[in-house]
């Protein structure tokens, strides 16, 4: 009698144990999420401010005045629209060619048997541990020698070759799906770009998903680029337009905080609704090696 009644009592305690153990955990990333959120607060609360306050030590993170006109300002202050649809250009094709790119590359390294596949998937993964510094200075030489220099098409064309870190994400992605799917397919009379586009492609929504979501938010924020590769003002991107915040003689910091707001924006609202299959892509990748 005395084992029966102590049962209940040990799964109860063990149950109190996983609750406790759940509660310490959401409140550590509940602390840390409030922590992430510090530097946008603090950036629209920079971008309500009066100048004066800006700099105010120590530190106000209420503004005394709300100077809601900062954001039509500065979104007047340079041709921001214009600078928007200029980003999203490059942002959208630089999506459609990333994903398909690296869709097609890693579909032949998770699902086509052939001699020297795994060297060269190693050999294309080291060129992960190239600094982009090392080779900026050559491909700009031979984009200037072809004569993209000062057009879009160094931004957006390397995205159709295909990259090494999304071919590897949806590499481990694919390798969890069954094979036996493509046998099927193939005694079928599939072909095996047919395999891949019916069978495999609409399984992978998630892993794509998240390729999309990581390539607009590199081209979204890229500041690099464009600043080498584009010289005519009417085709700056975002990042570009916000340097035009900050003088020879001083920086509107207001206005500079306001626009970064605005342009910040799109990023949240873009995860906000994509979050869950962008969170189901990157912990389905790499179950199986």
């Amino acid at each position: 009698m005395l084992e029966i009644k102590a049962q209940p009592a040990t799964k109860l305690s063990r149950t109190k144990k996983g609750v406790f153990q759940q509660l310490i955990a959401h409140v550590c990333l509940i602390l840390l999420g409030i922590t992430f959120l510090f530097p946008f607060v603090w950036m629209l609360s920079t971008a309500l401010k009066p100048e004066a306050q800006i700099f105010k030590w120590p530190p106000e993170w209420i503004p005394d005045q709300f100077l809601w006109s900062n954001f039509p300002e500065a979104l007047t202050f340079v041709p921001f629209g214009t600078y928007v649809l200029n980003t999203l250009t490059i942002c959208i094709w630089t999506m459609v060619g990333t994903c398909v790119s690296s869709a097609l590359v890693a579909y032949g390294f998770a699902k086509i048997q052939w001699p020297g596949r795994n060297v060269l998937f190693m050999i294309m993964l080291s060129t992960m541990m190239l600094p982009s510094q090392v080779t900026m200075i050559p491909i700009f030489v031979i984009f200037k020698k072809i004569g993209w220099v000062g057009s879009y098409k160094p931004l957006i064309i390397p995205a159709f070759l295909g990259g090494a870190f999304f071919i590897f994400l949806l590499r481990q992605f694919f390798l969890t799906i069954p094979q036996e799917l493509s046998e099927a397919a193939k005694i079928d009379g599939c072909s095996e770009f047919r395999t891949f586009w019916q069978i495999i492609l609409p399984l992978a929504r998630p892993a794509f998903a998240t390729v999309a979501l990581f390539t607009f938010m590199n081209n979204w924020n890229d500041f690099m680029g464009p600043l080498i590769y584009l010289s005519d003002e009417k085709m700056y991107t975002v990042s570009l337009g916000l340097q035009q915040f900050i003088g020879q003689y001083g920086t509107r910091w207001g206005m500079l905080m306001a626009a970064s707001t605005v342009a910040t924006l799109p990023i949240i609202i873009l995860f906000f609704f994509a979050q869950k299959t962008f969170i189901q892509g990157i912990s389905t990748t790499g179950i199986k090696g």
